[in-house]
């Protein structure tokens, strides 16, 4: 699947720490491990953000069913919570969804019998999803058995503290508690309800759901992470990288070329590697900075890796991993599994595959763009005229252009219609808050500055501007909406702008961002010395401070509430 240039074999494990006669994850048995998942119409998470849709979608049906439908609020939440147990936490759904199945009908909750059938219906498939992947783990587990060939070992962390899972604990705690008092405390709905005496109740059974199933995703992590450590682990060779969404992607062992990743991961280092002395030389702590820095700023996967599996893997499985080290004199890595497995389904990886090779042309043209942008940089410096952006000869300056404004005055725009429309106490309170914000974040829409001189760049805020030394710059980039810089210093905030794109109009009709070319340039300046303006930037040219354009933006947003009213 990679298409980006790497190493010409994966960094090697040192032999030392292999196991006597621990096999290899070879493409056949892993082919036959693929083979043991579900079938294509069973869902199979792949990247956290899932969990994350899967939630909205849950508050969108529930909503749909308790307003337009008016069912009652827990006959309307919680099958749209199967849907979330689906993705999450399959383990529920087995006990939740026949019960359910049979409420509707005995309970009588007001809904039509048609409408009850569409429900039983939905409960019925995914129960049926549910099962198939409880029944694909244990194919999925016997075929890794299988190819361990009955070879165990004690895992590298036994005996350290296991924190996996306890976060989750307090977290689905917590939310379960909080939505079972709210469904206390919230009286039950009149034959007649309001929308809010229906959304409220409603609500809380959603919250209540998804504490469920964080306490239950917890628990489950933290039980099998334990049971993994109790005795002697199958274990296998393979390969792993880090993905470009920092989960670490695992290989067959003969998949030198990281064409088909298996599934991927996220995992914690367990403390200090396998052979580490514990001494720290003076440049220790800088050097893992650097290297901790560097992994945060890559584009794209990290390099091919020998690693050894221990555990058994299956979708929602734990494991942990001794993996080379990126660097050549590097000690071995411990890393513990701080999520479930994830299996990668065919669909998944041609999806993954495709969104790699536009990253990579994207890259070959940002490195093209930066080679132009240092060639227009150096044409300047020999002609000598005042330069772009309308700053003054041997100084470099980027302002806000049309995009930046033309976002600003929709959102304004935006606003004022949302408070026009509102009534009641509600439009003074949303429209002070809405007012202050747009005070601290307006003047830096409309009005940011970026200068290049002899020392770094300045850049402008409410204050004044501020100094990022040439020599502390960490990232310059732009990422999407927004264009990006920071600095190594860990004290210094993040500067960042945002503005509109449509990457498709772009492609059609070749037209190039604002952002790009200003990333672009910026970074030839920081890359090439030879390049920066020779001279340092007066105070006037510098930036002047943005307070007085948020007064007033602060006074004219006061005024429309005040002739509002």
């Amino acid at each position: 699947m990679s298409t980006t240039p790497g190493p010409p074999s994966p960094l090697p494990l040192p032999a030392a720490v292999v196991p006597d006669g621990c096999p290899s994850w070879s493409g056949e048995h892993a082919r036959r491990w693929l083979d043991a998942l579900p079938s294509r119409w069973v869902p199979l998470p792949s990247r956290s953000r899932h969990l994350l849709t899967a939630l909205s979608a849950a508050a969108a049906a529930t909503a749909l069913l308790v307003l337009p439908a008016g069912w009652q609020p827990w006959a309307a939440a919680l099958p749209a919570l199967h849907g979330l147990w689906l993705y999450a936490r399959p383990e529920i759904v087995p006990v939740s969804a026949p019960v359910l199945a049979v409420l509707p009908a005995v309970l009588r909750t007001g809904t039509t019998w048609p409408q009850t059938a569409v429900a039983v219906t939905f409960l019925a498939l995914v129960w049926a999803a549910a099962v198939s992947r409880l029944v694909a783990r244990r194919r999925q587990r016997d075929r890794v058995r299988d190819a361990a060939a009955g070879i165990t070992a004690p895992l590298p962390d036994t005996g350290r503290p296991l924190a996996r899972g306890r976060f989750l604990i307090v977290c689905g705690g917590v939310l379960l508690a909080f939505g079972l008092a709210a469904l206390a405390v919230v009286p039950a709905p009149p034959p007649d309800p309001s929308e809010a005496a229906r959304v409220l109740p409603a609500l809380a059974w959603l919250v209540a759901g998804q504490g469920l199933a964080t306490l239950v995703s917890g628990l489950l992590g933290r039980r099998r992470a334990a049971a993994l450590r109790a005795a002697p682990a199958p274990v296998l060779r393979v390969l792993v990288r880090e993905g470009a969404d920092g989960d670490t992607e695992v290989f067959a062992a003969d998949d030198t070329a990281a064409l088909r990743p298996l599934f991927r991961v996220a995992v914690i280092e367990a403390g200090d590697g396998i052979g580490e002395t514990g001494e720290n030389g003076p440049g220790h702590d800088e050097e893992e900075l650097d290297a901790f820095l560097a992994r945060v700023d890559r584009k794209g996967p990290g390099p091919l890796r020998e690693a050894l599996m221990y555990g058994v893997p299956c979708d929602g499985a734990e494991i942990l991993l001794v993996t080379a080290a990126e660097t050549a004199d590097g000690p071995p890595v411990v890393e513990r599994s701080s999520g479930p497995v994830r299996p990668l389904c065919e669909a998944t990886v041609r999806r993954l595959s495709a969104a790699e090779k536009r990253r990579a042309a994207r890259e070959a043209s940002h490195a093209e763009l930066r080679r132009a942008a240092g060639e227009t940089i150096a044409r300047g410096r020999e002609r000598g005229p005042e330069t772009r952006g309308g700053g003054p000869a041997g100084i470099r300056q980027w302002r806000a252009g049309l995009l930046d404004r033309l976002r600003a005055l929709l959102l304004v725009v935006w606003a004022g219609v949302v408070l026009w429309g509102d009534t009641g106490g509600w439009r003074y309170a949303l429209g002070a808050l809405a007012g202050f914000v747009g005070a601290l974040w307006l003047p830096h829409w409309v009005a940011w500055r970026i200068t290049a001189d002899r020392e770094g760049l300045w850049l402008g805020g409410l204050r004044g501007p501020r100094l990022l030394p040439w020599d502390e710059i960490r990232t310059v980039d732009c990422t999407g909406t927004e264009l990006k810089l920071d600095s190594r210093r860990a004290s210094f905030t993040g500067w960042t702008a945002h503005a509109p794109r449509w990457p498709w109009l772009e492609r059609r009709f070749g037209l190039l961002h604002p952002y790009e070319r200003t990333a672009a340039e910026i970074t030839a300046l920081w890359r090439d010395p030879s390049l920066r303006p020779p001279v340092p930037a007066d105070r006037s040219e510098r930036g002047r401070p943005l307070w007085p354009l948020a007064l007033v933006s602060a006074i004219a947003w006061a005024a429309a509430l005040l002739f509002l009213s």
